[in-house]
């Protein structure tokens, strides 16, 4: 007589997480040869980044402003401390420009943008829309969400830049008003230390934090369940599952930058 086994604790929803993630990153994989296919759906492209850009620049430059002005008060208060007050406009842009900035960016992206887009393709997916492009050989991957990931990417660089300047700007405004800083020195600092990789590798972030945020909504989108009331559980699941990712990637790149890139004047 056989012994039933016994699964371990956990051991499914391990193995349905790994489930998902396979899925993904087959989604991803497909978005990136589908961008490489004719027709491209550009009207479609337009609109989205039209609509991504619009419901993002303005919550953008509002989260930059106190993000910048934090870094800098934080900063100024420890370099102060410990007698290097003359490097705290390096710190604070480097700061801005490799992390705050494109983290910001994407959460903004990912939190309005991507949620519309979730919520789009549900709604679609419910509805038998995209069943139906399938039917008459239309691919839902090359009509629908290679436009929409495309339009998340470019908004997600093009807003990097912006918060950056924005960030940076409110660095110094509080750094040299309220803390009453030289801003020669803020200046002279930062174009001592800072280098071109350091601009760089904020736009690839950017640009790699904007394709996930454009696949896990549209893989979320995707893949509904129970109706509207699984549309709306759907585009939370996205928000969250971009937020990890985006904490994960951006540890992942910035050690790897550091490892691999010197330090200007080492």
């Amino acid at each position: 007589m056989t012994t039933p086994t016994r699964r371990l604790p956990g051991l499914d929803r391990v193995t349905a997480a790994m489930r998902e993630f396979g899925r993904g990153f087959s989604l991803g994989l497909d978005v990136i040869v589908a961008i490489f296919k004719r027709p491209f759906q550009a009207r479609e492209f337009i609109q989205q980044f039209w609509f991504i850009a619009s419901v993002s620049i303005t919550p953008a430059i509002l989260v930059a402003i106190p993000f910048g002005a934090v870094i800098s008060l934080q900063l100024g208060t420890l370099t102060s401390q410990i007698g290097a007050s003359s490097f705290n406009g390096a710190a604070s842009v480097l700061a801005v420009v490799q992390q705050a900035s494109p983290i910001v960016t994407t959460l903004i992206i990912a939190g309005a943008g991507g949620s519309a887009i979730c919520a789009d393709l549900g709604s679609r997916k419910i509805r038998e829309e995209i069943d139906a492009m399938e039917v008459l050989g239309v691919s839902p991957i090359q009509r629908l969400i290679v436009p929409r990931v495309l339009a998340a990417i470019l908004a997600a660089v093009l807003l990097n830049g912006l918060v950056s300047v924005v960030g940076v700007a409110g660095g110094y405004f509080f750094n040299v008003v309220v803390q009453g800083g030289t801003p020669g020195a803020y200046l002279a600092s930062f174009n001592a230390l800072a280098q071109l990789p350091d601009l760089w590798v904020g736009m690839i972030k950017a640009f790699i934090f904007g394709f996930l945020a454009g696949v896990v909504a549209a893989y979320r989108g995707l893949n509904p369940r129970g109706g509207p009331k699984g549309v709306g559980d759907v585009v939370n699941q996205s928000v969250v599952i971009t937020f990890l990712l985006l904490f994960f990637v951006n540890t992942v790149i910035t050690g790897l930058y550091l490892q691999l890139v010197p330090a200007k004047g080492t």
